[in-house]
């Protein structure tokens, strides 16, 4: 069973089409829309600021959505892919966004609509990662435009994850 705890009297707020695999951890001031999904070890983490989760969006094992106290919440898009081990902290996540396994999303940060936080990056507080763009390294920088392949991709990641979820 997933672990759901309220914190502080407040319980998440998950969508009931919200696919939640046994091992994942999901406590406090957390929204979740509709068709997402949490996949196995992950952690959402809403003990200290709110964190919002859009619709269709999936955040893949081992990432960690968490926020600052009384300074960073986090809000993560519709059609979003937290790739495995991210960590996504009190920042701003727009819709159609891949974040890479393994990369790190600091406060404040904004990442805009149709980007890709390559694999391994560190996109560093208060950073803003236009939309239509890769973004790689640490800290991390825009390397360059997305192709329309990328655009097609960061489309039907989504779709995809919808499609595992029934697997299960």
């Amino acid at each position: 069973m997933p672990i759901i705890k309220a914190v502080k009297g407040i319980l998440p707020d998950i969508d009931s089409t919200v696919f939640i695999a046994d091992n994942a951890t999901i406590v406090g001031q957390v929204t979740i829309g509709a068709g997402s999904s949490v996949w196995f070890n992950a952690i959402i983490r809403g003990d200290v600021n709110t964190i919002t989760i859009g619709e269709r969006t999936n955040i893949q094992d081992a990432a960690m959505i968490h926020c600052t106290y009384q300074k960073a919440s986090t809000s993560i898009g519709n059609d979003v892919s937290i790739g495995h081990l991210a960590i996504v902290h009190g920042c701003t996540i727009k819709d159609h966004v891949l974040i890479g396994m393994r990369a790190l999303v600091m406060d404040h940060a904004v990442v805009e609509p149709y980007c890709i936080i390559a694999a391994g990056a560190l996109v560093l507080e208060n950073t803003i990662c236009e939309s239509g763009y890769i973004y790689a390294g640490s800290p991390a920088k825009k390397i360059k435009e997305i192709s329309d392949e990328q655009r097609k991709l960061l489309d039907k990641l989504p779709e995809n994850y919808q499609l595992y979820t029934t697997w299960f």
